[in-house]
C-alpha cells in the first residue's frame, strides 16, 4: 500500500515509526500481515501530500467542480463557489462514480427512510434500527463492510445478502506466499484460453502446497500486459463473463471484516443467496420483496425493514455521474471506453473523444482509465499509473512552454 512504487514497504515503516497500530489490536494477524484501518492509510496519504501544500507547490481548492470549459488549448475550471482556475493541462482523477441502484429498487423505494442507495455517504446506515430486517443487494467487499459496520452500530436483526451468482469476496491467504506463474511471457489471446491457463497454474500451485492467492496475485501484477494482449471483443468477453469471478478473488476481505460475516452466518443471522429482486412493494413502511433464485424457476418472498445497495460503482453511468463530465462528453471531449469500464484514453492515458482522436492536454488518471490499462483498481496499480500520467503531464508541460516560446518569438519578430 505504499505511495512510492520503488519502496513498497514505505507505508509499513510509516506505521511502525509512528506507532500507528498501538491502539488497533486486530491490525496484525497471525501470519504477521498488517491490516490497518482505513483512517490510518488516510493519515499516511495526508502526511505525504501535506508538505507540498505547505510550501506552495500544490494548491488545494476544496470545492466541487461546477463546470469546465475549453478555449483554444486552455482549460477553465469553475468551482461551485464561482472561483475559476485556468490551466494548460487537465487531469481527470475522480476515481469511481457513485453507485447506481437497480432501477426496480430506485422506482419502488425512492424516499423510503431506510433505503440506502449509496452506503459510502457519511452516516448512510444511521437510519437502520437494531432489529431491522435488512436486505443487502450485492455480495462484494462493500457488502462485507456494510455487514461489519451494522454490527459496530449494534445491529442484531437478520440480514439477507443477494447477488446473481451468490459469490462472496474471498479472504486473504493464511500464510504469505511468493507470486506464482508467468502469464505475460506468452499472453492469452482469448478469454477462454486465459481462464484455462489460470486454472491450470492454480492446479500447479496447489500441487506444490500453495493456494490460489499466489496465482491471482501474479495475474494482477501482470494484468496490464494480459489486458492489452487481448483483442477488444475478448476484453468484452472477460468483462461480461469472467469479471464477477475475478472480483471475488481479487478484492479480498480483511480478516477482521470477514470474521463478522462468518459469525453472522454461523449464528443464522446472515443468509447469502444467489438471487435477484424480481418485485418489490412497500406496505406501511415494510418492504415486501420477491427474490428470484438464480439457475432455478423458484422464487422466495421476504419482508424487510431496510435495503442497502452494495453493487459497487455505477460505471455504466460515468458520463452522467457529474454535470461537468456530462458537459465535456456533449462537447465531444470525453467518451466511454469500448469495454464500458471507464473513460476512453490511449496507452499514454491521453483522453480520446468519441471518434477516437486524442484530446490535447487532457489526461485520465486512476480507475477510470482501466478500460485501456486493465487491472487498475488497487493502490499499487493506481500509483504505478499515476507515475505514468505524471511523466506524460511533465512532457505536456514542456510542449506548452515550447509553444509559448514560439509564439513570443513570432510576436517579437512581427
Amino acid at each position: 500500500m505504499s505511495l512510492l512504487p520503488d519502496d513498497i514497504e514505505h507505508f509499513q515503516r510509516w506505521l511502525q515509526e509512528r506507532h500507528a497500530l498501538d491502539e488497533d489490536e486486530t491490525a496484525v494477524v497471525a501470519n504477521g500481515s498488517l491490516f490497518p484501518r482505513r483512517a490510518a492509510f488516510g493519515n499516511y496519504v495526508n502526511s505525504m501530500i501535506h508538505p507540498f501544500v505547505e510550501d506552495g507547490r500544490v494548491t488545494h481548492l476544496r470545492e466541487s467542480v461546477e463546470r469546465i470549459s475549453r478555449t483554444d488549448c486552455h482549460w477553465t475550471v469553475t468551482g461551485e463557489a464561482g472561483r475559476s482556475v485556468d490551466a494548460d493541462i487537465l487531469i481527470i482523477a475522480t476515481s469511481h462514480p457513485s453507485p447506481l441502484p437497480p432501477q426496480l429498487l430506485q422506482d419502488a423505494l425512492a424516499g423510503h427512510p431506510r433505503f440506502v442507495a449509496d452506503p459510502t455517504k457519511p452516516d448512510a446506515l444511521a437510519a437502520i434500527r437494531a432489529d431491522d430486517r435488512v436486505l443487502v443487494v450485492g455480495n462484494g467487499l462493500t457488502s462485507a463492510d456494510v455487514i461489519a459496520s451494522l454490527e459496530l452500530r449494534g445491529h442484531k436483526g437478520r440480514i439477507t445478502a443477494i447477488s446473481r451468482r451468490g459469490l462472496r469476496s474471498r479472504g486473504h491467504a493464511r500464510v504469505k506466499q511468493e507470486l506464482f506463474g508467468d502469464f505475460a511471457a506468452s499472453p492469452s489471446k482469448t478469454a477462454v484460453s486465459l481462464l484455462r491457463c489460470v486454472r491450470a497454474v492454480i492446479r500447479e500451485a496447489e500441487a506444490e502446497g500453495r493456494s490460489w492467492h499466489a496465482v491471482i496475485d501474479q495475474v494482477r501484477a501482470q494484468g496490464r500486459h494480459l489486458w492489452q494482449a487481448l483483442p477488444l471483443e475478448e476484453r468484452r468477453r472477460v468483462v461480461r463473463h469472467l469479471r464477477p469471478f475475478w472480483d471475488v478473488h481479487r478484492f479480498r476481505v480483511a480478516p477482521q471484516v470477514e470474521a463478522v460475516s462468518e459469525r453472522a452466518i454461523d449464528a443464522g443471522r446472515l443468509e447469502v443467496l444467489a438471487a435477484s429482486v424480481a418485485s418489490v412493494r412497500v406496505t406501511d413502511g415494510v418492504i415486501d420483496c420477491r427474490l428470484k433464485l438464480s439457475r432455478s424457476d423458484w422464487s422466495v418472498d421476504r419482508q424487510f425493514d431496510a435495503v442497502v445497495v452494495t453493487t459497487g460503482p455505477g460505471h455504466r453511468g460515468i458520463l452522467q455521474s457529474q454535470d461537468w463530465i456530462e458537459a465535456l462528453a456533449k462537447a465531444g471531449l470525453l467518451a466511454m471506453d469500448t469495454t464500458g469500464l471507464g473513460l476512453a484514453c490511449n496507452i499514454q492515458s491521453r483522453a480520446l473523444d468519441a471518434s477516437g482522436a486524442v484530446v490535447p492536454s487532457l489526461f485520465i488518471s486512476g480507475p477510470l482509465a482501466r478500460g485501456t490499462f486493465g487491472e487498475l483498481m488497487g493502490l499499487p496499480e493506481v500509483v504505478e499509473h499515476a507515475v505514468l500520467v505524471a511523466e506524460q503531464a511533465a512532457g505536456a508541460i514542456t510542449e506548452c512552454l515550447n509553444e509559448r516560446r514560439k509564439a513570443q518569438l513570432a510576436n517579437s519578430v512581427t
